[in-house]
């Protein structure tokens, strides 16, 4: 078998193999259900983030 074919067999192999991790990837995520955003109370004000920011002495 030529050099080339064995290639385009590993390739093409690789490809599917990654199609379907990416498709079991993609499933177990969908599986999960719905995605909630945070309770307000778990988000840091920005006042607070603010502060740090003024630390640390980055300018937007």
């Amino acid at each position: 078998m030529e050099r080339s074919k064995i290639i385009a067999y590993i390739t093409g192999a690789i490809s599917i193999l990654l199609a379907l991790a990416y498709l079991l990837i993609v499933s177990v995520l969908d599986f999960r259900g719905e995605m909630l955003p945070a309770p307000v109370s778990q988000i840091p004000s920005a006042v607070f983030i603010e502060n740090i920011v003024n630390q640390l002495g980055v300018n937007f």
